[in-house]
């Protein structure tokens, strides 16, 4: 039997993304896989571009009568539910690191005996993600912290975001939104400069000509304290929290003189126990994207957890070309990539 993947809607709000681009799912029908998507009024690339490329076409949210052996695939979260989970489903399932939804998740496919492969610990023979939306995270993290930075110098918080057809777009809007604080630019600092996601804040960072400072490993290896830090008027923190990593910004920075006004947790994990950011307590939102947690002098703490969403045509290009490879490897479920992925699985289902 031919392997058989189903692409879901997303049903998370301001989720245009996919992970699957019309000519990636050519390239696995002519590979002899079975290819379903979802209609879904909000994928960045229309359906019917699917139906051009021979992909059979279901109705948006489907998935759970979808054939037992298909392999559901979808990058956001699945709808709340208490319902078992029979199918092995690929998307990020946020389960692994001790997240209270996450252990939900885990007892759903326990109940249903279904299978995550957590896209997050998709890994090759290194250890290394197979794709990853970091770039695109950077590009459009450093772009909502430059726009708390520019509601601050006209007295007001952040508005709402929005999502940008292309990145050139984005970076027009803020150019002409910078111009018009008629003050000086901004300097800003990205730790984590030499990862994926440093890299596409860097990248925007550059587009606007802002002054930036770049560090990696090397520049926090001693642990800290980074009175740098506090010396730029954006923080932009681009690395996962790990139990080994130093704290940057503490509570008490809050109440010190400093020139930092924004912090840009594109990382955003404030609920880790290692968070290195421990000046608030929760997500940010495309509706309030700027939280205010200190008023004199002010700091906003942006912490958007899907940031790539609003660059959703260019990041799932991105995405999907990387990811590609390894969805042609689908015959193979539990061999290589996928099945270092459900070994994960199988050691997190175990205590739950």
């Amino acid at each position: 039997m031919k392997p058989h993947l189903w692409v879901r809607a997303e049903s998370r709000p301001n989720e245009r993304r996919t992970g699957l681009t019309p000519e990636g799912a050519q390239a696995l029908i002519e590979a002899g896989l079975e290819v379903t998507v979802e209609e879904s009024p909000t994928r960045v690339i229309p359906t019917a571009d699917y139906a051009r490329v021979g992909c059979d076409i279901a109705a948006e949210g489907s998935w759970p009568d979808a054939p037992r052996d298909a392999v559901i695939f979808g990058l956001k979260e699945l709808p709340d539910s208490d319902t078992a989970l029979q199918h092995r489903h690929v998307m990020f399932g946020h389960a692994f690191k001790g997240q209270s939804a996450g252990q939900h998740l885990l007892r759903r496919f326990k109940a249903g005996g279904g299978v995550l492969y957590d896209l997050e610990y998709l890994l090759d023979d290194s250890g290394r993600r197979v794709a990853a939306f970091g770039y695109w995270a950077g590009f459009a993290g450093a772009a909502v912290a430059a726009r708390c930075w520019i509601a601050q110098q006209k007295g007001t918080i952040a508005a709402p975001v929005v999502g940008f057809e292309h990145a050139s777009d984005m970076v027009t809007e803020l150019r002409a939104a910078l111009s018009s604080t008629d003050t000086h630019l901004p300097g800003v600092i990205v730790i984590g400069a030499l990862g994926r996601v440093g890299r596409g804040a860097a990248e925007l960072c550059n587009a606007l000509n802002l002054p930036i400072t770049k560090w990696d490993m090397a520049e926090t290896a001693s642990g800290g304290p980074f009175p740098q830090i506090l010396n730029h008027s954006i923080f932009l923190n681009c690395i996962l929290a790990q139990p080994d990593t130093p704290l940057f910004v503490p509570k008490s920075a809050l109440s010190a003189s400093r020139a930092l006004s924004v912090i840009g947790d594109i990382a955003c994990d404030p609920t880790s126990p290692f968070n290195p950011i421990p000046v608030y307590d929760r997500v940010t939102t495309w509706d309030a994207p700027a939280l205010r947690v200190w008023d004199d002098p002010i700091m906003d703490v942006m912490a958007i957890d899907n940031l790539p969403s609003m660059l959703p045509r260019e990041s799932s290009a991105d995405y999907a070309e990387q990811l590609l490879p390894s969805l042609l490897g689908l015959g193979a479920i539990d061999k290589g990539v996928w099945g270092r992925a459900r070994d994960i699985f199988n050691q997190h289902i175990e205590a739950v």
